[in-house]
């Protein structure tokens, strides 16, 4: 019951004006925000349909005590999605109703003349085919077990394995109880659609990870040896941070940082749930962080995803917030460059992966493009896994070094990624990237970050 409860919360918050799907589903305590969130969105996305229905049913008039929101779920899940799970009141009285719902279901289909439920969508709500063929992408987490005997574990559970994937089509042509093996990562498995795992034992005792392609890139791309200090910047949910710790072998140390209380409760149970050790959660802004302070003396490795405006993010049943307003894009890039600037301050840093979900160039190559002028000759962008195909937008020299990742072209959630590294002493930032200053500098420019190293490098010569 505590599954419809929450999201029937969210779907009253959303009605306030309380915050936006993401926020309040993370913000909301539930322990499986994704499930919660895959819920709660299908209900939006039948919100029309279940509104005739229980006008039809009359079911808000039987039931007095039975909320608008909650009826919304119970019935959305009746209907149209695994059943209904929860137990007590609201599952029998549900189903004392089960059989009047269901009349008024076929009548709906009759008037408009469709046999599938799909089809009582408006088209404005239905998921467009790129959106609706983003796979299941299931990461294996190497912490507890491997991918053979994963693979194992599911064929036994009567999936065919398909072996691993020659191209993006193969994995757009599952279906079924098929599986395989991502072409691109080595520990990621793809399933169709609309593969449900969320009560597999594997996942619930955090053996395998439910996280979309996109998001496995950053840790994938950042790369860090075992035994290596590696910041997560903005942790939450802590996908990220325990396919860091696998990557590391849990040798190492992870400091992981994130302000918000809640998410980082969400964080700390995901990451006991890996089995991640070697690492740090603290409930801290990292902008606060202080890069001189010796424990982070030996952070040679930085993973930055900051609070973007999620205009990447894809759901089973798509609902599309509001498109961000030019002041609020800016507002944004403003917090990322800041961020991305002083992730790059700290001392030992040779590698930084800076990531969004986000389609726009203002959050994207903008964001990278400024920083890097910024910082001068310090750091130099490399080419980001030159085998991907999608690559970044054109908007600087350079840019084709990061990566991008859509629905459409990589079957993935949008998604944007630069792999920044520290130039070495004495060598020359490719041509390709921003001058990093200019002839006649303005009032203030000689105390950005670029030019404060290069003074205290002269002064050190000096001294010399």
């Amino acid at each position: 019951m505590a599954l419809y409860s929450a999201a029937a919360a969210v779907l009253a918050g959303l009605e306030r004006g309380e915050g936006g799907l993401k926020s309040l589903v993370y913000n909301s305590g539930f322990p499986h925000v994704r499930q919660l969130y895959a819920l709660v969105a299908e209900t939006l996305r039948y919100a029309s349909v279940l509104e005739k229905l229980l006008d039809g049913a009359a079911l808000l008039q039987a039931e007095k005590k039975l909320e608008p929101q909650l009826a919304k779920v119970l019935v959305y899940d009746l209907l149209f999605g695994k059943g209904l799970k929860c137990g007590g009141q609201w599952k029998a009285l549900a189903r004392r109703h089960r059989a009047r719902l269901e009349a008024e279901l076929a009548r709906m289909k009759v008037r408009h003349k469709v046999s599938r439920n799909e089809d009582l969508l408006a088209p404005e709500k239905a998921v467009s085919d790129a959106a609706s063929q983003v796979p299941r992408y299931v990461r294996v987490n190497t912490l507890k077990t491997c991918v053979d005997d994963v693979i194992e574990f599911f064929k036994r559970q009567g999936y065919a394995y398909l072996g691993k994937a020659a191209s993006v089509e193969e994995l757009k042509a599952l279906s079924g109880k098929k599986f395989l093996l991502d072409l691109h990562l080595p520990e990621l498995l793809v399933f169709p659609s609309q593969t449900d795992l969320h009560d597999n034992l594997l996942y619930t005792s955090g053996h395998i990870i439910l996280q979309d392609k996109a998001s496995c890139l950053p840790a994938f791309l950042l790369g860090p040896v075992a035994g290596s200090h590696v910041i997560d910047a903005c942790a939450a949910p802590g996908n990220k941070t325990s396919h860091l710790a696998a990557i590391l072998k849990n040798k190492g140390q992870i400091f992981a940082f994130d302000v918000d209380p809640k998410r980082v409760a969400t964080t700390n149970t995901l990451l006991i749930r890996a089995g991640v050790t070697g690492c740090q959660l603290v409930q801290q802004d990292f902008l606060t962080v202080d890069p001189r302070d010796p424990k982070y003396s030996r952070v040679t490795h930085i993973l930055l995803d900051p609070s973007c405006s999620g205009s990447g993010m894809v759901t089973r049943g798509p609902v599309e917030e509001a498109a961000p307003s030019a002041e609020r894009l800016q507002a944004l890039a403003g917090f990322q460059r800041r961020i991305l600037s002083h992730a790059l301050g700290f001392p030992a840093l040779q590698r930084l992966v800076y990531s969004t979900c986000s389609l726009h160039q203002e959050e994207n190559e903008d964001v990278v493009q400024a920083v890097l002028q910024e910082w001068g000759s310090a750091f130099r962008l490399v080419t980001a896994f030159p085998a991907w195909p999608c690559r970044g937008l054109a908007a600087f020299s350079g840019a084709e070094s990061c990566l991008r990742a859509s629905p459409a072209e990589t079957l993935t959630h949008g998604f944007f990624v630069a792999v920044l590294e520290r130039c070495r002493e004495g060598a020359v930032a490719p041509s390709s990237l921003p001058a990093a200053a200019k002839e006649n500098p303005q009032p203030g420019e000689g105390t950005e970050p670029g030019a404060a190293l290069r003074k205290r490098k002269k002064k050190k010569q000096q001294k010399e």
